[in-house]
């Protein structure tokens, strides 16, 4: 850490000099212009460039498939690159299906030049049209969709609504990589803090539930997968488990609520209610595991799984909750 002495120029004017081996590094001489960020008592700094666009790099020679090219792709875009080229000496057929594939999956990604040994890629979306906000509510409307119509298609036996919840994943993962790029993008740039209109802290409460809400997608994922595997369900559990799902789904909405309430007091009592209700599904849970224990081995064990998933659920929802509380919290 450096320090330096404020000084007062022309009566009215206060400077101060910056550190010379970060002007270095960051390209500043004197006829630089930079950016001031103002937030609370913070006052951050940073060299203006001409279209604050990142480029990066990556050479993906070797790399193919979902766990190779998707996942650099997806890591890329995460990072907060608004232009990514893809290079390599000959782009096979395939990585080029992988790269419009993965493309595909990502907010705002397109495929805007193609060559025989590379391809760019680029974000059309600016910043101030991206808003996280929006993106958590809506992955908080899917995600719960998602859910409640996986246990009613477990218990209909409604092999389309399970295929149907299995499709919506993709969703709500497009949203999650959105919500974490502008998070990336917030602590990179104190200008695209400025522009989403929240502050780093508030982006990174939103961003940690977004976590917890693409996890309740997968549980409802995975209760949708099951659904197909098994048959009908035995009458007496069908009451148990559905409300067990309402019991459950209740934590992560009053949580969101508390996340998105704009007073403080409103924020920390909903919050409280949600932490409060663990109690609840924890009860529900043990009598739901109470009647599934009479049931076929096979049978019970996969209900056991649905169990645990609804009630994974509500754990999230308690870490959203959690989260509107670190928001809610005074600032020092």
């Amino acid at each position: 850490m450096e320090t330096r002495k404020v000084q007062v120029t022309g009566g009215s004017t206060y400077t101060v000099s910056l550190p010379k081996e970060w002007a270095t590094e960051n390209g500043v001489d004197s006829d630089t212009i930079v950016e001031f960020h103002s937030e609370d008592d913070l006052l951050l700094l940073t060299p203006r460039t001409d279209n604050g666009r990142t480029e990066g790099t990556l050479d993906i020679t070797g790399l193919d498939g979902e766990n190779g090219l998707t996942r650099a792709v997806m890591t890329m875009y995460v990072s907060g690159f608004d232009v990514i080229n893809l290079e390599t000496d000959r782009m096979t057929a395939q990585q080029r299906r992988t790269i419009r594939d993965a493309t595909q999956g990502l907010v705002g990604l397109e495929v805007i030049e193609e060559m025989p040994n590379r391809m760019v890629l680029q974000d059309l979306l600016d910043s101030s049209e991206l808003s996280i906000k929006n993106a958590i509510t809506r992955m908080r409307l899917v995600a719960l969709t998602m859910l409640e119509d996986a246990v009613e298609a477990l218990l209909t036996d409604a092999d389309g609504l399970a295929d149907d919840v299995i499709e919506r994943d993709d969703d709500v993962d497009r949203l999650w990589y959105m919500t974490s790029r502008v998070f990336r993008t917030v602590l990179r740039n104190p200008t695209a803090a400025t522009e989403i209109g929240f502050s780093r802290e508030t982006c990174f409460d939103f961003q940690s539930s977004a976590r917890q809400l693409e996890r309740i997608a997968d549980h409802a994922t995975k209760i949708a997968q099951l659904a197909l595997k098994v048959g009908e369900i035995p009458d007496n559990a069908v009451g148990p488990l559905r409300n067990l799902r309402t019991e459950a789904a209740q934590v992560p909405e009053t949580a969101m609520d508390a996340l998105l309430a704009d007073d403080s007091e409103e924020a920390v009592e909903l919050a409280g209610e949600a932490r409060d209700h663990i109690r609840v599904v924890d009860e529900k849970v043990r009598e739901v595991d109470e009647e599934i224990r009479q049931f076929d081995p096979q049978l019970a064990q996969v209900l056991g799984l649905v169990v645990d998933s609804l009630s994974r659920v509500a754990d999230y929802g308690a870490n959203i909750g959690e989260n509107a509380l670190q928001k809610a919290a005074p600032k020092p």
